[in-house]
């Protein structure tokens, strides 16, 4: 039965859709444990792709790994074209122009302000003139939802959910093809958490995202993946819509995906689609 949850090739036959990440053979390992083995992955092109999986699958690890943050025991990563684990440094630092990041508790400089905080990529990757660089910053903090005020606050400041969104702003500073967020909505509140799905998915949808997005939240799957990608047993267990979920025959996926939580996410989200 594994076999049939295999990933697919780079490319989809029936639609020709682009991986522009492509994972293989991936080995994870911090002394003995062992957190992934001969994982394979393909993210595509414009899409929102969810990753889940139970409590020590390495779901951050390997967002980790495949933004360089995390060297792995084995494997190959190709983003963009470009090998970036053994690629030359020119071609790797090129990449790195091409994708944002945003973790979980924002990672933020406290001693920044917001704005200085946006600006930080462009200092370090492009050269412009410091009254550019502002009105850029100035520029991504507005397209987030946050208020011109914010842009001369420092993070301790801020709220949680305007944290979040700073941080957004500034993995969007360099105007990315690739986005990686690490479990966006953890500690905000319901309407914050659906606000934030909301402009994650006006965001996709207007600048031509592809999002790689770790996360435990039910609604965020449901409201705004096209894809969602199961962390198991070492490895990518199965990916599909996440309509497809609830027919895998596998303990942690059944009780994800069919569980209370699941059954409460999907009706939010069947009244969404049809308000009004």
């Amino acid at each position: 039965m594994m076999d049939e949850l295999a990933p697919t090739d780079p490319v989809l036959p029936d639609t020709g859709r682009e991986a522009i990440i492509k994972v293989r053979g991936l080995r994870n390992q911090f002394g003995t444990q062992v957190v992934h083995e001969g994982l394979d992955l393909d993210v595509w092109r414009g899409e929102v792709l969810g990753i889940v999986g139970g409590s020590g699958t390495g779901k951050s690890v390997l967002l980790r790994t495949i933004v360089g943050l995390n060297r792995p025991a084995a494997g190959s990563i190709e983003v963009l074209g470009t090998d970036v684990l053994n690629g030359p440094d020119a071609e790797r630092r090129n990449i790195e122009k091409r994708w944002g990041v945003a973790f979980q508790d924002g990672a933020l400089f406290s001693s920044l302000t917001v704005l200085q905080n946006v600006m930080a990529p462009m200092r370090e990757h492009i050269k412009m003139s410091q009254g550019l660089m502002k009105a850029l910053g100035e520029l991504k903090i507005g397209l987030v939802g946050l208020p011109p005020l914010a842009c001369g606050k420092f993070p301790s400041e801020l709220s949680g959910g305007m944290r979040k969104r700073a941080a957004l702003a500034r993995a969007l500073s360099l105007d990315p093809e690739i986005v990686f967020l690490d479990e966006p909505t953890a500690g905000l509140d319901p309407i914050g958490a659906a606000a934030y799905d909301d402009l994650i998915g006006e965001l996709q949808r207007s600048l031509g995202l592809t999002v790689f997005m770790v996360t435990h939240d039910l609604d965020s799957l449901y409201a705004i993946c096209d894809r969602i990608a199961v962390l198991a047993e070492k490895r990518v267990l199965v990916e599909g819509p996440i309509e497809m979920m609830t027919e895998v025959d596998h303990p942690w996926v059944r009780e994800y995906f069919t569980g209370p939580r699941a059954r409460a996410a999907q009706v939010k989200d069947y009244d969404k689609d049809n308000k009004g």
